[in-house]
């Protein structure tokens, strides 16, 4: 395990009540933004693969994948957060995470490393960028010289939007 740095918060060290649980997130990245995800929700991390196109999914669904005999709906990141399309490249992974009991896909532009921190070091999210992104950020935090934008995925897939991950037909 890496070591921590000491925990502050506006430039004052965090007492030990302040600091909370100690968190582990896997970043990665879309256009130069990085994100994180608590690796708690992440089953496994896959290479780009032939994803078939499902007619009258959603917009952000790109389609399905089968991952050792389970169907898993593959989402395409950046057109859930309204950023624009990319070409896939080797870098280019797919996050399988889970929700609901339901394996679901991200498709990333690349990961890049697993961090520590704790509770009490993420700040709230400021309100800028669009709405789109905005509504799945859970906080943000400053590692050493990058903000990394902490994802709450139970927003992102939240059944009470109009739009529907699941694909009844299967």
């Amino acid at each position: 395990m890496s070591e921590l740095a000491p925990v502050k918060e506006n430039g004052q060290a965090l007492t030990e009540s302040q600091k909370g649980e100690l968190l582990q997130y896997l970043t990665f990245k879309l256009i130069d933004e990085t994100y994180g995800i608590n690796v708690m929700r992440i089953k496994e991390v896959l290479r780009y693969s032939e994803i078939a196109p499902v007619p009258g999914a959603p917009g952000y669904v790109l389609g399905i994948v089968n991952l050792r005999g389970n169907v898993v709906t593959v989402v395409d990141t950046r057109v859930r957060f309204s950023l624009p399309d990319c070409t896939v490249t080797d870098d280019t992974r797919i996050i399988i995470i889970e929700h609901d009991g339901e394996q679901i896909g991200l498709l990333v532009d690349a990961v890049q490393e697993v961090f520590y921190l704790y509770q009490g070091e993420i700040e709230q999210s400021p309100s800028v960028g669009n709405d789109a992104a905005l509504q799945f950020i859970h906080g943000v935090y400053q590692k050493e010289e990058e903000l990394v934008i902490l994802l709450e995925l139970d927003r992102m897939f939240d059944r009470n939007e109009d739009e529907t991950l699941a694909i009844e037909s299967m």
